[in-house]
């Protein structure tokens, strides 16, 4: 996972320290995704927000990590990602990882990794683990079907009308970011001191015998 600074004097001044950003480790296949990634770094830097990611530096994560730091006019050396390291053990950490560091995330278009980790990202405000704004920057339409899920599962209530409004989405990243600066998180449900080590629960019938049943919770 990777941190990376703003240059000192942002133009626009922003309620966010800090941003983590999900996008694809390709680039898709239209342009308008390339120069979407491109626009988001731009109103980063001219926000002040640092960002926080997976450490990646291809696809559109590496332009989105690259672009900043050549509007700071640092060296760009391609295929080298910028900014603070920080080590992880593995991926559920790396994730815990992004979210303790970041105030606000953003999905760009992407594939199972991107749509994994916003969608964990929406989970955990809905669960109250954090109150955060979660943005989709829906380039051309991309997560339309996405979003019309959501409101299907809505209409058949898998997912309340309120937690319905936890995602943010707009087809700029300069509209994005505008509704994220007014948006108040979603607060519904409150769920306190919550661990994420797992632990394994065996569920034994009446007589004490193992059932065969096991729960793996990491709440």
């Amino acid at each position: 996972m990777r941190r990376q600074q703003h240059p000192s004097s942002p133009t626009t001044p922003s309620r966010f320290k800090t941003i983590c950003v999900f996008c694809g480790s390709r680039q898709g296949n239209r342009t308008s995704y390339h120069d979407a990634a491109i626009a988001l770094a731009q109103q980063l830097v001219s926000r002040g927000i640092d960002l926080v990611y997976g450490g990646g530096g291809i696809g559109l994560m590496g332009l989105v990590s690259v672009i900043p730091r050549t509007l700071m006019a640092t060296p760009e050396i391609i295929g080298e990602t910028a900014g603070e390291v920080i080590a992880v053990a593995d991926m559920h950490q790396r994730k815990a990882e992004m979210e303790r560091q970041s105030d606000a995330f953003i999905a760009l278009p992407g594939g199972y990794g991107t749509l994994e980790e916003l969608l964990e990202m929406i989970t955990w405000a809905q669960l109250g683990i954090h109150r955060k704004p979660v943005g989709l920057l829906n380039v051309d339409g991309y997560y339309d079907s996405l979003l019309a899920f959501m409101d299907q599962a809505v209409e058949e209530g898998f997912i309340s009308s309120s937690a319905r409004g936890i995602i943010v989405q707009a087809p700029t990243a300069q509209d994005l970011m505008d509704k994220l600066e007014e948006c108040v998180p979603y607060y519904d449900r409150v769920a306190l001191g919550l661990s994420w080590e797992a632990r394994v629960v065996v569920v034994k019938d009446d007589a004490g015998a193992d059932s065969g049943t096991i729960s793996v919770s990491g709440i």
